[in-house]
């Protein structure tokens, strides 16, 4: 067998070590023998491995010979991928087996112990060498796993797991190392889902694979509410939701929330409404918005009426939106939209453009617009909906006879007026008036629908002129503190973002710009965002505690991957020391919610075992494109790839 390591990292030493520390190093490494249950043999030919690759180091010529030759493989091998190996005879192949893997090299060791599993080099059914090979196989496969892991190879680690799995259940070995093998590849599986659905859309199947984990995971736990998978606590999967989100359309979440929901989660069902609205009002589909409304109405769930005021609003259907907000806000609430303005409807407006940007919009792959009322509303499949629905609401009236008092009330208002704020949903009724003298004593019918007020027949070019009068209020620099937040009703999900930020932070915030919530930030405040990132994430690679809140920097799915990555580099007792500098940083595409940057890196990179280096420094020139998301009014690093 060959082994793809030199008789220095073999002994752990580095090539400037003097004889007496290698002769040092030979005895700790004797002293310090794998204590896992590997057989005296298996031993006793790691312990031969050692003391051979020492004789070599510590004997001057014969030291000296072997640099030569590894100098003369290494000036061949330029452009050729050639390596210096040791040839182990087979009698000692279990010893070069785990030393493969005491040198950090558990993927050579885990692929080359599968070989020696398989014919014709397969052991006697219950021998010794068997054991020894299936339980270094298991121990290289979970260290291997693991080093994918931290390298974001989700994918990858999970197919060495259950390559581990199925070898051990054929040899019939090591039941309790295949327990931990499984317990891995559980514990994976969110990682796995993540890793598949943040592929680009380019990548169905990938996408659709990791949508079917997500249904097992969902399942493997009884629904969303459920908590019968204890790998997960209920705060870690509800955040875990939340970050699977950010990288699923949305009618992806439509479909997965309407499956969940027809099981019975209350949960599903507020997201599945929620998705409904955001791809509404995203794609200016208010028939989507509808069916938003049917369903959370249907659901029956307490503290749903100022959500459905909302719904009502971007439907066109003014009165009963404000009869909504009206009876189902509370103190908090009321207070918050008396102090925007006197206007019920302009209130509805604020409070509908804040649920928005708040819960409703933020949390899709596919949706980056802005909580703009005005513009939804002079959109023509918007208006051409609201007329639509406001003439088949007047053939309703038209077939139906109406009271003197509804005909006085019509009559009384011939134009559309401003609504006089109300204390209750009873002030919303008209004054009655006398009707003319004509009509009094019989069965009315209103004349025409263009003669019936919005209270009546709901004219879609009333409509929307009542609504431009109540959006007229948004034109105004809207007030420091967001909305109170409801109450969550019951089954309902946590919110997915933040409220609005305050316009753009004096200059002198620039400096510090954590979190950066300026609606149009200036080219240095995103490379000053960058920077903390990018120090944050040097510091904790290295070992060391960043003073840096990584929520505000950056998007959940990659601060969860870059605490894991420190997590599993602390696990091995590693540390990684980057370098990164911007040289330059240069913004190619800027909209309300996305902003992209050209940004050149000088990076250098060591990974380090206590003082022992694992990873000699690499330096390289890295050109990124970095992509930044405004979420609930903050701006955090979303994605980055290489340029090509």
């Amino acid at each position: 067998m060959e082994l793809p390591i030199d008789h220095f990292r073999l002994l752990g030493v580095s090539p400037a070590t003097d004889a007496q520390t290698v002769l040092r190093t030979l005895q700790h490494r004797l002293e310090n023998a794998p204590d896992q249950g590997f057989t005296l043999e298996a031993i006793r030919a790691r312990a031969d491995l050692l003391e051979a690759s020492a004789d070599v180091l510590s004997d001057s010529q014969r030291r000296q010979a072997y640099e030569a030759q590894l100098m003369e493989i290494e000036q061949g091998s330029e452009g050729q991928g050639l390596a210096a190996g040791l040839d182990v005879a087979p009698a000692k192949d279990l010893g070069g087996l785990l030393l493969l893997l005491e040198a950090g090299l558990p993927l050579e060791a885990f692929e080359a112990t599968i070989a020696c599993l398989q014919p014709p080099q397969a052991p006697a059914l219950g021998s010794g060498r068997e054991a020894d090979l299936c339980l270094l196989a298991a121990l290289a496969c979970r260290a291997a796993a693991a080093e994918l892991q931290g390298q974001r190879k989700y994918e990858a680690a999970a197919q060495l797991l259950q390559q581990a799995i199925q070898n051990l259940q054929r040899m019939g070995q090591r039941p309790e190392q295949r327990l931990l093998l499984a317990n891995d590849l559980r514990d994976l599986l969110p990682f796995r889902v993540l890793g598949l659905v943040s592929r680009p859309l380019t990548a169905p199947q990938d996408r659709a694979e990791g949508l079917e984990l997500l249904e097992g995971l969902v399942k493997r736990r009884g629904g969303l509410e459920g908590e019968e998978d204890s790998s997960l606590s209920r705060d870690d999967f509800q955040a875990f939701i939340k970050q699977i989100r950010l990288f699923l359309t949305a009618q992806e979440q439509v479909d997965l929330f309407d499956r969940w929901a027809r099981g019975g989660s209350a949960a599903a069902e507020f997201l599945a409404c929620y998705a409904l609205t955001a791809s509404g009002f995203a794609q200016r589909k208010p028939e989507r918005i509808a069916a938003a409304q049917s369903r959370l109405q249907a659901s029956g769930q307490p503290g749903i009426q100022p959500m459905l005021a909302c719904h009502h609003l971007l439907l066109g259907q003014i009165e009963p939106a404000v009869e909504h907000f009206n009876s189902g806000a509370g103190p908090e609430l009321k207070a918050w939209a008396e102090a925007q303005t006197g206007d019920p409807l302009a209130q509805l407006c604020a409070y509908c453009r804040d649920w928005l940007a708040r819960d409703v919009l933020p949390g899709y792959r596919d949706i980056e617009v802005d909580a703009d009322l005005e513009t939804y509303f002079a959109d023509r499949d918007v208006q051409a909906y609201v007329g639509q629905q406001d003439r088949r609401q007047a053939r309703t009236h038209m077939a139906e006879p109406i009271s003197l008092e509804q005909a006085a009330a019509a009559w009384a208002m011939p134009e559309l007026e401003p609504l006089a704020p109300v204390a209750s949903s009873e002030e919303l009724s008209p004054p009655v008036a006398e009707p003319p003298s004509d009509v009094v004593g019989k069965e009315l019918r209103p004349r025409s629908a263009a003669a019936r007020p919005l209270a009546m027949a709901g004219i879609a070019l009333a409509t929307v002129a009542a609504l431009v009068a109540g959006l007229a209020f948004l034109l105004r620099p809207r007030p420091e503190a967001p909305p109170p937040a409801l109450p969550p009703a019951a089954g309902q999900a946590p919110a997915t973002g933040q409220a609005p930020a305050d316009p753009s932070p004096p200059a002198a915030a620039a400096a510090t710009p954590v979190p950066l919530t300026s609606a149009s930030p200036s080219q240095q405040e995103m490379r000053l965002l960058l920077e903390r990132w990018l120090a944050a994430k040097a510091a904790l690679l290295d070992g060391r505690s960043s003073q840096a809140n990584l929520d505000q920097l950056a998007r959940p799915a990659l601060v969860a991957d870059l605490r894991s990555e420190a997590r599993a580099l602390k696990a091995r007792g590693e540390q990684q020391q980057i370098q990164a500098r911007i040289q330059q940083f240069r913004l190619i595409d800027q909209s309300p919610r996305r902003i992209a940057a050209d940004v050149q890196l000088d990076y250098s990179e060591e990974r380090l075992s206590g003082e022992r280096v694992i990873e000699p420094r690499t330096n390289a020139q890295l050109r990124n494109i970095y992509v930044f998301a405004r979420d609930g009014g903050t701006w955090k690093l979303a994605d980055f790839y290489r340029r090509r």
